[in-house]
């Protein structure tokens, strides 16, 4: 075997050890359940279609390295050179790119998400779905004078143009807020909880009933509400304030946010952030910046082991 051959070989080798080191890895982390802290249950399926193409790439890579394996690619007719071009440095910092997570993975511990992150990504009050901030407010104003400049130099010009707006709007309001599936989910979940005499919020109907209290905040004020999450408070909080949070998912940890619903308390609580809680009180109404969000007055509360997973997941799609 010349030294081309050899070469080719070695690649071959590193290669399948890479993707043997990805499916390993993957495995260890669906076997002691720490994959729950990295992506939703819903993509389960394709890290365990993706662990086994890794596993069975990487052993084919290994064949391919021996002396048979090389001796059958040389059989190809292609008339393309099939050896590995570059310097050393170069293959080895590639090679390094692709190890370094593999060893990342197994030696570093895992970490869940705690308030810091909700520090820098910000808290959505109920289910985010109505949201008017001081920028929002201030970018209306800002579009309300320019209305008002367009109107003045051509009014004709400026009704044809608002008619098209509005009809372009119709259409696009319709489409979100009457999907009937959508409506007929949460108008239904809705009296369900409404004939309760407290609702419980749970780990698999949190983001539904932060929903419900968006869209249906009028119908549960007054009603009472228990709840389990870890403490988080702004800067800019009352000292009776705090907001009880889980962090919602969707497909993976990139694109967890933090969902919370804020407590009022008659009298200030020490408590500090990412202490969990189970509180229990009537649920009202408060506004944070712009924003109208149900807030709950608090009855009760104590302290509560962290669960298994910080994590909540979406029940409806479209």
């Amino acid at each position: 075997m010349d030294n081309n051959q050899s070469d080719t070989g070695f690649h071959a080798y590193i290669r399948g050890i890479i993707l043997i080191g990805f499916a390993l890895l993957m495995l260890a982390f669906l076997m002691t359940g720490n994959i729950t802290y990295y992506i939703a249950p819903t993509m389960f399926p394709f890290i365990y279609f993706a662990t086994a193409v890794f596993l069975i790439l990487g052993i084919l890579q290994i064949i391919r390295s021996t002396k048979k394996g090389q001796e059958e690619e040389q059989l190809c007719d292609c008339g393309t050179d099939h050896s590995v071009q570059g310097p050393f440095f170069v293959k080895l910092l590639i090679y390094t790119i692709f190890i370094t997570p593999i060893v990342l993975g197994f030696v570093l511990p895992d970490r869940l998400l705690d308030s810091s992150v909700a520090a820098n990504r910000g808290v959505q009050f109920g289910s985010g779905l109505v949201e008017t901030t001081p920028v929002a407010q201030e970018t209306a104003n800002s579009s309300s004078t320019s209305r008002a400049e367009a109107f003045l130099d051509d009014p004709e010009a400026y009704y044809a143009e608002l008619e098209n707006q509005e009809a372009a709007d119709s259409i696009s309001n319709e489409e979100f807020y009457t999907e009937e599936g959508y409506n007929q989910y949460y108008s239904e979940l809705a009296s369900e909880l409404l004939e309760e005499e407290t609702v419980i919020v749970t780990e698999e109907n949190y983001l539904d009933v932060m929903t419900i209290l968006d869209l249906h905040l009028n119908d549960f004020i007054g009603k009472s509400i228990e709840m389990v999450g870890f403490v988080f408070q702004e800067g800019d909080f009352d000292d009776d304030q705090f907001v009880v949070a889980r962090f919602g998912m969707t497909c993976c940890i990139a694109d967890a946010s933090v969902y919370g619903t804020m407590v009022r308390s008659d009298e200030p609580l020490e408590l500090d952030n990412d202490t969990w809680v189970r509180v229990s009180g009537i649920i009202g109404e408060s506004t944070y910046g712009e924003m109208r969000i149900p807030q709950v007055m608090l009855r009760g509360f104590e302290i509560v082991e962290a669960p298994d997973s910080p994590y909540v997941y979406p029940r409806f799609s479209f």
